[in-house]
């Protein structure tokens, strides 16, 4: 063999680097068919994941939750929000303080102004309190059957829940998003997840 073609042959690809790329395509795959989603279904999918959180955090006896102000097209739960603080829950929402850090929660009702940061996400201001919720309500663009959640790649919610004593974390997802893929090291599995679907 020639010497010189053997340098050139790429490496093969390790375990690790082929289940990046394949939660790299579910990603991409993923959010088209949520963009695809008509308004009509849209609604009816919000609805449903909605009532769902809010039979869950009754069950589950929830008093303090994390929740989350939706991009790209993540479900809007801002109906449930609004149950949940009429129900007496202290809701709060997560920033970004770091990008290699867990997140932060600031508390938050809602009404309460919020403002962009930095990514864009509209956040509780500088100054909040900061609170440890008792839970996390997580968008999940996919999820497989062991609980591990397939989000933007970022690793904010990992970080967030390898701390300890970590919160109880519920995924919130479209039925579509139920998929297969391998969980990395860096992977933590939800305690569930809600689908818009049985």
């Amino acid at each position: 063999m020639n010497p010189s073609i053997a340098r050139d042959t790429p490496p093969p690809q390790t375990q690790e680097e082929a289940a990046a790329l394949h939660k790299q395509r579910l990603r991409a795959e993923l959010l088209a068919r949520r963009k695809a989603l008509t308004e009509e279904d849209k609604a009816a999918a919000d609805a449903l994941i909605g009532q769902r959180v809010l039979h869950w955090c009754a069950a589950q006896a929830i008093h303090s939750l994390a929740v989350y102000q939706p991009i790209r097209r993540e479900p809007d739960l801002s109906a449930a929000y609004n149950a949940l603080a009429a129900r007496g829950v202290h809701l709060c929402l997560p920033v970004v303080v770091d990008k290699q850090a867990a997140l932060e929660f600031r508390a938050w009702h809602p009404g309460d102004a919020l403002e962009k940061d930095a990514m864009g996400t509209l956040v509780p201001p500088a100054g909040t309190a900061v609170v440890r919720p008792q839970a996390l309500l997580i968008p999940c663009l996919g999820a497989n059957a062991a609980g591990f959640r397939l989000g933007y790649g970022g690793g904010f919610y990992d970080r967030t829940l390898a701390a300890t004593p970590r919160p109880l974390a519920v995924g919130v997802c479209h039925g579509f998003g139920r998929v297969e893929f391998e969980a990395q090291p860096h992977d933590i599995a939800l305690d569930s997840v809600i689908f818009d679907d049985i």
